[in-house]
């Protein structure tokens, strides 16, 4: 049989005979979608990370985080391809398991980079039609939300991930992406994709009016808040989901309606 030549998103090429059938996914927005494609049974290794759904806990053999992973237990399970991100997985990471076999990577900044990310798994799993059915399913929620944002004023936010250094999220990254969509102004946009920031300067510096605190990376819980407010008491600091923010794949799908409760 003639080799098929796929294309990641980060431009390297793949060669594949047949339809690879042992997968391993080191990123959980994309162990998510590869279930929500059909392709759960096809699924040989996954992060600690990797929550939904819940089943696969039980069910699937982890092999480290995302920063971190068990080159051993993943040589063990024999995968035809392993999926990695540009943003959760390190170069180096890539670079070694390219020694086991072939390493798939996504890079999704805009919601157009989701899309081709889920044609891409259909092209590259043989699931064509459910990636096109996911693919529908979302443009149209985005338009249904482009509608109903249309007339919201624009609020500036600080949206942090991380406590200790604080950090927040920047330009260029998906989170941003969203913040966007939903008429937030990125206090940090000017200040590369995660930087740290001093607590103490943010209303002087950027007076937010609006300051999220994430679920994730870092699990911010209610006692962060006033710490949080005691540093800009004008901004209204709230408790936001971080898979709706950050996770990339089907979960924009319920990310939607997330939002307009959330407005």
């Amino acid at each position: 049989m003639t080799p098929k030549i796929f294309v990641d998103q980060l431009g390297t090429s793949h060669s594949f005979v047949t339809s690879p059938k042992r997968i391993i996914s080191l990123v959980p927005s994309q162990t998510e979608l590869l279930c929500d494609l059909g392709l759960e049974s096809k699924i040989v290794g996954i992060t600690k990370f990797c929550v939904h759904p819940y089943s696969l806990k039980s069910t699937i053999k982890a092999v480290g985080g995302t920063k971190k992973v068990h080159y051993e237990k993943i040589r063990l399970l024999q995968p035809d391809i392993i999926i990695c991100n540009k943003e959760e997985n390190t170069k180096e990471i890539v670079t070694e398991l390219q020694k086991i076999c072939p390493v798939w990577v996504t890079d999704i900044i805009t919601i157009e980079d989701n899309f081709k990310m889920i044609s891409d798994f259909g092209q590259l799993f043989n699931c064509r039609i459910e990636a096109k059915k996911w693919n529908d399913k979302i443009a149209f929620a985005w338009n249904d939300f482009k509608l109903f944002i249309k007339d919201f004023p624009v609020k500036k936010v600080a949206y942090f991930i991380w406590k200790d250094p604080f950090m927040v999220a920047g330009s260029g990254t998906f989170i941003d992406e969203l913040l966007k969509l939903n008429h937030f102004e990125n206090c940090y946009s000017n200040r590369g994709r995660y930087p740290e920031i001093k607590l103490q300067n943010m209303a002087l510096e950027n007076n937010p009016d609006l300051v999220f605190l994430s679920s994730e990376p870092y699990p911010f819980q209610e006692k962060h808040v006033y710490e949080i407010n005691e540093n800009a008491p004008q901004a209204k600091t709230i408790l936001v989901d971080g898979e709706m923010f950050s996770w990339h794949g089907s979960r924009l799908l319920k990310a939607f309606a997330y939002f307009k409760q959330l407005h």
